[in-house]
């Protein structure tokens, strides 16, 4: 049998680090945060006005998405995950019809 290297891992199939990962998380979080805040104070400003709704419902709704987004998992770059079976091809041979 030939002996195989493995095949050496190419920087761009690397996964990124957990600090880089959480440092987006809380780029995401505090963007949003900072678009609800923005909302709540042209809530105020704008009181009595139709668009206050808006604004108003941006700041009561923005938090659950904010935490939404910062909790989504990076995406996943091709190859960095292990490989799964070859669904190509069954586990078992068919079985004999019954006669």
């Amino acid at each position: 049998m030939a002996h195989r290297e493995p095949e050496p891992v190419r920087i761009t199939t690397a996964a990124r680090s957990r600090h880089d990962d959480i440092a987006g998380r809380q780029r995401r979080y505090l963007g949003s945060m900072g678009i609800r805040t923005v909302c709540f104070v042209l809530t105020v400003v704008t009181f009595g006005h139709w668009f206050m709704w808006v604004f108003l419902v941006g700041a009561v709704f923005l938090p659950s998405v904010a935490v939404v987004m910062a909790n989504a998992a990076s995406p996943k770059v091709a190859g960095t995950m292990p490989e799964g079976p070859d669904l190509q091809h069954k586990s078992l041979p068919p079985g004999q019809s019954p006669q």
